[in-house]
């Protein structure tokens, strides 16, 4: 997380490959951090200084690479952008356009195989450590000895249990100097090191409910259920009646499947805008319900989805986009959700009881009710007028 500096615009990179304009996406109406952090400055300048990219590189591999920093540094090459986040993608394209560059990218789905074999790969380390371990077993099959492996994050980001990783998947690894914060982190491939398969999608049994659910590497809360979604799980005996549902920010889908449990004839929408989100979710939704009336879209909130005639609208908002903590995101689901909801439609919403969703529920329906409380979680009702 980067934020503006005192005389500094918090939307012009300055790198040796020149002065691009960068934005935050979804972009904010008072954006405060920047679309790039100091890990992102120090791979620049490194590439330039140890000339990288004067080898002719053929295939360079983007990972993680969240707003397009990279990409649009690197325009003049031919990339494979891959990463779990459409708003990756929207942010990429956009910051492309934004600096009128002619996109030479491939963008690949983090449930898509990677192709062929990479020259270069600059990897951004991603939040969870189950994530990056499932990106290293798939990078493993697709490198040489000449491959260059170049990863980064800001100094309190790196673990030994990643370094471990790295060491173990890939090769020899060994980090660069603090600057600004950031470090380097320098793998050499060992093709010795035997390959292994990914152990992500993970199955967990949930006994209390009758149901399993897979769960691959990036899922919220992938080795049981999150505490939240069960407390507002066993609200569901309250739900108003409705035929048409929306499970918003799905993850797994076990929110929409335990709904679709009480409102059996409900057409139930999956959203959400991580690849193995949704592909968890509607592997589970075929594992766990017998009726398949549900549709499933990756969406930033709900921009792609066209419905609005909803009559419930269920909701675990996260509370922050990848490093950087706000309720930008919350504040977004919230006021699509109105939109999306018929006269007489439900906002429920859960969440930990700190982050005050009923006052922004309140401004945004005028109103808010309590469905339950614990000393952790509150589940929230807003009815659209």
């Amino acid at each position: 997380m980067s934020t503006a500096i005192d005389g500094i615009s918090n939307t012009q990179l300055k790198s040796p490959f020149g002065t691009f304009s960068l934005q935050r996406f979804p972009p904010g109406k008072k954006e405060i951090l920047r679309a790039w952090d100091a890990a992102d400055e120090f791979i620049l300048e490194h590439l330039a200084e140890q000339k990288c990219l004067d080898q002719n590189r053929k295939k360079i591999l983007l990972v993680n690479d969240q707003f397009g920093a990279l990409a649009v540094n690197l325009n003049d090459h031919i990339l494979h952008s891959w990463s779990d986040s459409w708003l990756t993608r929207l942010a990429t394209e956009n910051n492309l356009l934004n600096n009128q560059i002619e996109a030479r990218i491939s963008f690949i789905r983090s449930t898509e195989a990677l192709q062929g074999v990479y020259d270069l790969i600059l990897l951004k380390l991603p939040k969870t450590i189950a994530l990056l371990e499932d990106q290293l077993i798939k990078i493993r099959q697709h490198i040489n000895e000449e491959t260059v492996i170049i990863s980064s994050a800001m100094t309190r980001f790196i673990h030994t249990a990643g370094l471990k990783l790295f060491e173990s998947i890939i090769g020899p690894t060994k980090t660069s100097l603090a600057v600004k914060k950031a470090r380097l982190i320098f793998t050499d491939p060992d093709l010795n090191i035997p390959s292994i398969s990914t152990p992500y999608p993970k199955i967990v049994n949930l006994k209390e409910f009758d149901i399993e659910l897979l769960n691959h590497a990036n899922v919220f809360a992938r080795d049981q259920i999150d505490i939240g979604a069960r407390f507002m799980i066993e609200q569901f005996g309250h739900l108003p009646e409705a035929g048409h549902i929306i499970d918003l920010g799905c993850g797994n889908g076990v929110l929409g499947i335990m709904a679709k449990r009480y409102r059996p004839e409900a057409r139930i929408i999956f959203v959400d805008e991580s690849y193995m989100a949704i592909t968890s979710a509607i592997e589970n939704y075929k594992k766990n319900c017998t009726v398949q009336n549900a549709e499933f879209i990756i969406s930033d909130c709900l921009e792609q989805v066209s419905a609005t005639d909803v009559d419930l609208i269920l909701c675990n908002p996260p509370f922050h986009q990848q490093h950087a903590i706000g309720d930008q995101t919350a504040w977004r689901m919230f006021n699509q959700s109105k939109q999306k909801l018929r006269k007489g439609g439900q906002l429920w919403v859960i969440g930990n009881r700190h982050l005050k969703y009923h006052a922004k529920l309140k401004r945004i329906y005028g109103h808010c009710q309590l469905i339950a409380s614990n000393r952790k979680f509150v589940v929230l009702s807003a009815i659209k007028q």
